[in-house]
C-alpha cells in the first residue's frame, strides 16, 4: 500500500490517512513527555534506561520503557544496543531536537501543538454536539492542556519579536510608549507573555492584559512573578477595556477571529484609545481569497477552525462566525464597521502571523 509505483487515487489517499494517523499519534506521544516531565528529565543529553528514566521522572517503569522505544522508533529520541534486553538499553535526546522539545524560549519549540491538540482530543464529543446543533463551544471547555499549549506556541514571538520587530515597525510607536506614563492595554492576553514583554520593554508605561479567561489570567500572573516582571492582569472581557481609561497602545494578537462579536469589540476599543493611539492585530497570515488545494499554512488554519475557534466563536451568539481563517479583507472591513479611520498592514515578517495597525485618524 505505501510502494505503489504509480499510486492510484485511492492508494495516495490511504498512504495519506496512514501517515497521518502515525502522526497524529507521535503528536500525542509528545503530549505525554511534555506534560509528565520526560523530555525535561532528558534534556542533559544523558543517556538513561527505562528504570532510570522512571525513577527521574516519577512513572511507572513498564510505562517508561514502552514510551522510550516508541520515541526511538520515530526517530524522537537515540538508543544504543537495540539487541540489549529492554530495560538495560540507553536512550538520550539528541541535541538538535532540544530545542524543539524543550526549550520554551526557543522559536523552534514546537512541543506546545501537541498540547493543544491533546486539548481538542478532550473535547471533541463537544465540538460533535456543536456540529449537529450549531451552537458552540466554550474556550474553558477544551481544558488546561489547550491553554497552555497556546500560550506556549506563541511564547517565543511574544517575549521577542512583539517588542524587537513588530511594534517598531510602526515607527512612531517606541517614542510614543518610552514616554513616562503610557499606557498599554493586552486585550486576550492569555498566558501574559505578550503582557510581560512589553511591561519588561517599556518599563515606564502601565502594562494591563486583560482576558476574559478566569484560568488564563491566573496563570499569566503567576508567569509574571516567575519572570520578576510588574504587570497587572484583569479579568474582564474586551468591551470594558475603556473603563480602566484610555491606552496609547492597544495589542489584540490571535484572538480577534474567535471573538462572537467581533465589531463590538473593536468599536469599545477605539473608545478605549487616546488621541493618536493604535490598536495593533496579528492574526493568522492567510492567503487573500480561498482556494484549493491550498499550502500547509491553509490547511493548519482551516484545522484549527474547524475543531477549536469556530465552536468557540458560536459559543456566545448572536456570533459572526469568522473562523481561524481571517482574511485581510475581512480585517478591513471590521475595523471600518467599527469607525476606525485607517488600517495599515505593517512592514514586518510575523511568521504566522500578518501585522495590522488601527488609527483613529
Amino acid at each position: 500500500m505505501l510502494c505503489s509505483a504509480v499510486p492510484t487515487s485511492e492508494d495516495a489517499l490511504t498512504s495519506r490517512l496512514l501517515h497521518s494517523t502515525i502522526q497524529a499519534l507521535e503528536v500525542f506521544s509528545i503530549y505525554l513527555g511534555k506534560e509528565l516531565g520526560l523530555y525535561a528529565a532528558l534534556s542533559s543529553g544523558a543517556q538513561v534506561t527505562p528504570p532510570e528514566l522512571a525513577r527521574a521522572a516519577g512513572i511507572a517503569p513498564r510505562y517508561a520503557r514502552e514510551w522510550l522505544e516508541q520515541q526511538a522508533v520515530a526517530g524522537l529520541l537515540r538508543v544504543t544496543a537495540t539487541d540489549a534486553p529492554a530495560d538495560e538499553r540507553r536512550y538520550w535526546l539528541p541535541a538538535e531536537h532540544l530545542n524543539v522539545l524543550v526549550t520554551e524560549d526557543h522559536p523552534a519549540h514546537l512541543a506546545p501543538l501537541a498540547q493543544m491538540v491533546a486539548g481538542i482530543g478532550g473535547v471533541l464529543d463537544r465540538v460533535v454536539e456543536a456540529y449537529r446543533s450549531g451552537g458552540g463551544v466554550p474556550y474553558p471547555l477544551f481544558g488546561t492542556a489547550f491553554r497552555r499549549g497556546q500560550a506556549g506556541i506563541n511564547r517565543s514571538a511574544f517575549l521577542a519579536d512583539l517588542v524587537e520587530r513588530w511594534i517598531p515597525a510602526a515607527a512612531d510607536l517606541p517614542e510614543r510608549l518610552s514616554t513616562p506614563g503610557s499606557r498599554i492595554a493586552d486585550v486576550g492576553c492569555g498566558g501574559g507573555w505578550s503582557t510581560i514583554a512589553t511591561a519588561r520593554a517599556y518599563p515606564g508605561s502601565e502594562v494591563i492584559g486583560f482576558d476574559a479567561d478566569e484560568a488564563s489570567i491566573a496563570d499569566a500572573r503567576a508567569n509574571a512573578a516567575a519572570s520578576g516582571v510588574a504587570a497587572t492582569f484583569e479579568r474582564a472581557d474586551a468591551t470594558r477595556v475603556a473603563d480602566r481609561g484610555q491606552f496609547d497602545l492597544i495589542l489584540l494578537l490571535e484572538t480577534l477571529h474567535d471573538m462572537s462579536r467581533p465589531v463590538e469589540v473593536l468599536h469599545a476599543l477605539r473608545r478605549a484609545l487616546a488621541p493618536g493611539g493604535s490598536l495593533l492585530v496579528a492574526d493568522e497570515k492567510v492567503a487573500e481569497h480561498f482556494h484549493a488545494p491550498a499550502d500547509d499554512i491553509e490547511r493548519l488554519m482551516y484545522g484549527w477552525s474547524i475543531v477549536h475557534c469556530l465552536p468557540v466563536s458560536l459559543a456566545e451568539t448572536p456570533s459572526a462566525a469568522i473562523g481561524t481563517v481571517i482574511r485581510a479583507d475581512t480585517i478591513r472591513e471590521l475595523a471600518r464597521d467599527a469607525g476606525f479611520a485607517r488600517v495599515d498592514v505593517l512592514p514586518v515578517d510575523g511568521g504566522f502571523f500578518r501585522l495590522y495597525r488601527f488609527r483613529l485618524t
